[in-house]
């Protein structure tokens, strides 16, 4: 029997004052945590400041965690256009980070995260955190929301990805 390939999944859900990014393992059919937080920057830096502080980190998680796919939230919202400039502006770095990295990339809008973990496009945070927490087998949702939102667009990545 041929063993199956590992694959190491992360996923970004961009932010200006949080990033959150989430690392996950494939092995077969098996999914497993292996890491997740926020990069988090201070309002009281220039923005451009903030920004290289996420390429930075970034690049850092990348290094240490050698991924081999990457997956990045789309942005869905237009509530407040100015914070929708600087969320894209921040989702551009991610963008451009795994590009350089030279990783497969995969980009996914809110809905087809919510379609991919719970099968319902019109899940609550609530609900998609709760399957996070079934799908990696973890005793308690993924802290900050911003982290485990990037463990669902990693989850998603696979999920879909078993569709193609």
């Amino acid at each position: 029997m041929a063993k199956s390939k590992e694959q190491i999944i992360m996923g970004i859900d961009p932010g200006v004052a949080n990033t959150g990014y989430g690392l996950i393992r494939k092995r077969g059919e098996k999914l497993e945590l292996i890491d997740y937080g926020c990069i988090t920057t201070s309002s009281q830096f220039a923005f451009r400041e903030r920004l290289e502080k996420i390429h930075k980190d970034l690049k850092k998680i990348i290094r240490k965690y050698k991924p081999t796919e990457i997956a990045i939230e789309k942005i869905f919202f237009c509530k407040n256009v100015k914070t929708a400039l600087m969320v894209g502006e921040a989702r551009g770095v991610a963008l451009l980070v795994s590009i350089q990295s030279g990783l497969t990339l995969s980009e996914f809008t809110p809905l087809e995260v919510k379609q991919a973990i719970t099968s319902y496009g019109r899940a609550s945070k609530g609900q998609i955190q709760e399957m996070v927490r079934v799908l990696l087998n973890l005793e308690k949702i993924p802290k900050p929301d911003d982290a485990a939102d990037a463990l669902a667009v990693a989850i998603c990545r696979v999920q879909t990805k078993r569709f193609k």
